[in-house]
């Protein structure tokens, strides 16, 4: 079975809905996974933006969400997922923002494309706070036993 990330929101390279982006509501995005390996232990998720600043030019990736720990009977994620209704044992790390949870799409200039990428993991992580997505990839090394990214466009101002 093949790992597949989906969302009822856009399709793979489609337009993000302003109402999950800072123009709208800055609600995550409903997202269903399926094809989750028998041996995975545990998900991670997180979601960024290679385009940033600017698409014509980009300097950095930019950070929009770090989960960690979903377990791996998790069909998904609802539209606007409060953490108090994350799955059990699920964490959040911390955008680029600095903040804690979902930060949507809020490009400056142009059209960005926003990578959301699942990761089946073969544990459950430790405890790592709140990490941003460096300390998340790192732990996750060597324990990643399948991946897949769903891939969403934003541009302001249309």
């Amino acid at each position: 079975m093949t790992l597949v990330l989906t969302s009822s929101a856009f399709h793979h390279h489609g337009e993000i809905p302003r109402l999950c982006t800072c123009d709208g509501e800055d609600r995550s995005p409903p997202l269903v996974w399926s094809g989750v390996p028998a041996n995975a232990k545990s998900l991670a998720l997180i979601v960024d933006d290679p385009d940033a600043p600017d698409p014509a030019a980009p300097r950095m990736v930019w950070v929009h969400w770090v989960l960690y720990n979903l377990p791996p009977g998790a069909a998904g994620l609802p539209e606007g997922v409060a953490p108090r209704d994350l799955p059990e044992g699920a964490r959040q790390g911390v955008n680029d923002w600095k903040r804690v949870g979902y930060g949507g799409p809020c490009p400056p200039i142009g059209r960005h494309r926003y990578f959301h990428k699942l990761y089946a993991l073969d544990t459950v992580l430790p405890d790592l706070g709140a990490p941003t997505k460096a300390k998340l990839a790192k732990a996750m090394q060597g324990h990643i036993l399948a991946e897949v990214e769903l891939i969403g466009t934003y541009q302001r101002g249309r």
